[in-house]
């Protein structure tokens, strides 16, 4: 089994082809391919899977065109955080499936589409090697909260196809504890949810640090640096729901992503890099229990071959 590795502003994932949805991708085999000791390392998977073969990609996105039909979109993105479990939606990690589409010549630039758990996202490749995805609705749902070291903090909830809090606060980003998740309402966020801590830096900027739901603290997240961004945009009184048609400067432990704003949803800008490319060894491969017939995700389930 091929794989590639990549990241976008730190946030790094492990990229497997499996064009025609041959292979159950279980959690136990996530959960390797992340392990920072003892596999390749990564904050999550992510799975190129024809949307056509996806099966799930045409029940997420409204019909038969999203599932590989005439003007549908061609790839589907199957995305796993570090811990196996199935998310929506993954802003960098949809820049890096993008660039690796690209460099193998599996889509063609400088715009293109890819289907997600969440919808289809508009792709557009920028000339000075970043990458743009439309990020489709952004919302702001209303006030929620979480416990960080045993103290609450309030803060907007926020869904970008994935749920988010986003806790605007004062002082030193650096001084508060995410090795631990934080404590959400479970009536907010049954599913759980995405953690950020915001501090407003400037007019249109921010810093923000982040505990992904089933991968921990990470150097970056995508759909988080949006809805940090919007956070920011409502409480700054831009718009009844903080789409106001600004880009914001959003600064993370692994670089710097920019988002703007508009009043249809979201673009998600920023670098998008494969670091290697490479071929799993089939005695790792060969450890009994990574691989079953996962019926409830994939239309045509079958054991993944070497």
């Amino acid at each position: 089994m091929r794989f590639a590795k990549g990241h976008g502003t730190e946030n790094d994932f492990v990229i497997l082809l499996d064009p025609e949805g041959s292979g159950g991708l279980t959690a136990g085999l996530t959960a390797r391919l992340c392990d920072r000791r003892a596999g390749i390392g990564a904050d999550g998977v992510l799975r190129a899977v024809r949307a056509a073969a996806s099966g799930i990609a045409g029940r997420a996105n409204g019909g038969p065109e999203a599932a590989g039909g005439a003007g549908g979109p061609e790839w589907f993105m199957d995305y796993r955080n570090a811990d196996g479990s199935v998310a929506e939606m993954c802003g960098n990690g949809i820049r890096v499936f993008a660039r690796y589409l690209v460099r193998h010549g599996l889509a063609d630039g400088p715009e293109f589409t890819v289907a997600t758990r969440s919808g289809p996202r508009l792709i557009r490749m920028c000339t000075d090697g970043g990458v743009s995805v439309g990020m489709g609705a952004v919302a702001v749902l209303g006030p929620g909260s979480a416990v960080i070291d045993g103290q609450t903090y309030p803060g907007l909830r926020v869904s970008v196809g994935n749920p988010h809090l986003a806790c605007l606060v004062e002082g030193p980003l650096a001084a508060f504890g995410l090795s631990r998740p934080p404590g959400l309402d479970p009536g907010q966020f049954p599913e759980g949810g995405n953690v950020e801590l915001v501090r407003v830096t400037g007019p249109r900027s921010v810093a923000m640090r982040v505990h992904e739901r089933g991968s921990g603290e990470t150097r970056s997240c995508g759909t988080g640096a949006v809805a940090a961004a919007a956070a920011a945009a409502t409480a700054n009184g831009h718009g009844g729901n903080g789409l106001a048609g600004d880009t914001w400067q959003v600064t993370v432990p692994g670089g710097t992503l920019g988002v703007t704003l508009d009043a249809g949803g979201a673009w998600l800008t920023g670098p998008a890099v494969i670091v290697a490319e490479g071929e799993l060894d089939p005695s790792w491969l060969a450890r009994p229990g990574l691989f079953h017939h996962d019926h409830g995700d994939m239309a045509h389930p079958a054991p993944v071959l070497p």
